[in-house]
């Protein structure tokens, strides 16, 4: 296993870790090229706790970036102090992040995970639970609030802002979320969701798939076995 690129995601690159958060890490590697001819494929992820820690194989991380999957894309735009291991070809994936972008599957996909957000709120009452679930209940509630902005941002610019210039105002959204205002999580999915469909995005229809499958092929001829010496060719 050959890591591309790694760094830290999640609550601490937004700015919104709370006392006791995890730090989440994230990052593609690349599989030796024959090991996808065996009996036993490599695994496509790796995940591990103590620390928190996601490894998507290339390939993997390609399909769920040109998704629109929010956790992967971000990844690619990660400020430069978060990132623990960056290769070369870690640095040719971040020159082409733009290329996995699509204005429908980013639309789809920030406010499908906002939706999802949304329904565990909904799922929790009026703010009348234990201190436990409304700590809980406030994470969701900043995540909510976060995927539409940096969905929004990301539709209207195309660019993703991953560290957020005004974390105290995600907070302050979640602690009152968490004290019973659910009306205030449905009001900013409902604007938000218009205001979609109100931007005039730069995003293109498609992915440029031609770009992602020019690099994924480059890292799968850089991770075949080196030509043994000597070696003659069957006859």
């Amino acid at each position: 296993m050959h890591v591309l690129l790694a760094g830290v995601v999640g609550s601490t690159a937004y700015g919104l870790s709370r006392p006791g958060s995890d730090v989440d890490r994230l990052g593609v590697f690349a599989a030796p090229t024959v090991a996808f001819h065996g009996l036993h494929p490599p695994r496509e992820s790796i995940v591990t706790t103590a620390p928190d820690s996601t490894l998507h194989e290339a390939a993997k991380w390609c399909r769920l970036a040109l998704s629109g999957n929010p956790t992967a894309t971000e990844l690619a735009w990660l400020p430069d102090d978060l990132y623990d291991t960056r290769t070369p070809w870690g640095d040719e994936l971040i020159a082409i992040r733009t290329a996995f972008l699509s204005a429908p599957r980013v639309r789809d996909a920030y406010l499908g995970y906002a939706g999802q957000q949304f329904r565990r709120l909904a799922g929790r009452g009026d703010g009348n639970f234990s201190a436990d679930t409304r700590r809980r209940t406030a994470k969701h509630a900043r995540h909510l609030a976060r995927l539409l902005h940096q969905g929004r941002l990301l539709y209207a610019t195309g660019r993703l802002e991953i560290r957020l210039t005004e974390p105290a105002r995600f907070v302050e959204f979640g602690e009152r979320v968490a004290a019973g205002d659910l009306d205030l999580a449905q009001r900013l999915l409902e604007s938000t969701t218009r205001e979609f469909d109100a931007i005039r995005t730069p995003l293109p229809d498609r992915p440029d798939e031609t770009a992602v499958e020019r690099w994924l092929l480059a890292v799968r001829a850089d991770h075949l076995p080196a030509p043994v010496k000597g070696a003659r060719p069957a006859s």
